[in-house]
């Protein structure tokens, strides 16, 4: 089975002789690929909707796979019962969906130690969630296919690491080489690790963003009203700060 880039990179973060869960799993590519490829034993492949659900039961059991991977319909985490698995993936969806599904089934985290998360939108949102909930994001991918720009987000418990004080440092606010500082809610928005190492998609990705806040800002500069005034210079300045990050990044690269 061929993949697509972005489903390869999320596969290649699931660490091998995981239990995995696959939520939102559409057409079961994910569990199928790593069954196939002997890196997990056994999978669940949750959806909520009828139509995935369906598909996903027929890719599993033309696979010749449904002794291994459970294809079940259930919203969010209710797919996957107390102790099923140890690592669970969440991709293609808002960051708010994410963290609301990581919320909802708070209960069936116990026996979790990864997580794998590709939020569309929203990566701060996702980021935030982990922090709070005692997991340390561990890695970040960023690439671009067929002109969409996705995030993936690989997060561990802090607590079997040892490491609780680990992610406190990793959103310190930090100096780049050039002397600019960057402050803890931009690291939220940018990553971490990515702008540690950022690629070529890492910075058309945010071109495009500030092109669509500049347009926003542009808008709201029509409106006559105080208060959309106030949001407008707080958006400039926004701008303003990650331009000169990005202007920074691109400086001292290589």
């Amino acid at each position: 089975m061929k993949l697509s880039k972005r489903l390869e990179t999320i596969a290649s973060q699931v660490p091998a002789g995981s239990r995995l869960a696959d939520i939102g799993s559409d057409h079961a590519l994910l569990p199928v690929y790593l069954v196939q490829q002997g890196m997990i034993p056994y999978a669940v492949a949750g959806e909520i909707n009828p139509g995935p659900y369906e598909a996903a039961k027929k890719q599993v059991a033309e696979a010749g796979l449904s002794h291994c991977i459970a294809v079940r319909r259930g919203d969010g985490l209710q797919a996957v019962q107390a102790g099923e698995v140890d690592v669970i993936t969440i991709a293609g969806m808002g960051g708010a969906l994410i963290v609301h599904i990581l919320e909802q089934g708070r209960s069936k985290l116990e026996a979790v130690q990864t997580l794998v998360l590709q939020p569309n939108i929203g990566e701060d949102q996702v980021r935030h969630w982990l922090t709070a909930n005692g997991w340390r994001l561990a890695a970040e991918q960023l690439l671009e296919e067929d002109g969409k720009y996705y995030e993936v987000l690989t997060a561990q418990r802090d607590a079997e690491n040892g490491d609780t004080a680990g992610t406190a440092n990793l959103y310190a606010p930090r100096m780049l080489a050039c002397g600019i500082q960057v402050e803890e809610s931009l690291l939220y928005r940018l990553g971490p690790y990515l702008i540690d190492s950022p690629n070529e998609a890492f910075y058309a990705k945010w071109r495009s963003e500030l092109r669509k806040m500049a347009g926003i800002a542009q808008d709201m500069g029509r409106s006559d009203s105080e208060s959309a005034q106030v949001r407008r210079d707080a958006l400039l300045l926004e701008i303003a700060k990650m331009e000169e990050v990005l202007a920074c990044l691109q400086k001292d690269k290589p």
